[in-house]
């Protein structure tokens, strides 16, 4: 399998990562980095005016 370091570095450098931290970086670290997010979805609207609600600025 031939891996695309010239790829990855371009990417490691578009998202702010200097050369010496991308060279750090785990397989698994680079993988959360650079895959497809898992968190929690952005919340919408009607979620952001309930939040607000309970928690107003004072």
């Amino acid at each position: 399998m031939k891996i695309p370091w010239a790829e990855m570095l371009r990417r490691a450098a578009a998202a702010g990562i200097a050369p010496e931290a991308f060279w750090r970086l785990s397989l698994k670290e680079w993988r959360m980095l650079t895959g497809p997010g898992e968190g929690p979805a952005a919340m919408d609207r009607r979620e952001l005016e309930q939040l607000a609600e309970a928690w107003p600025d004072e």
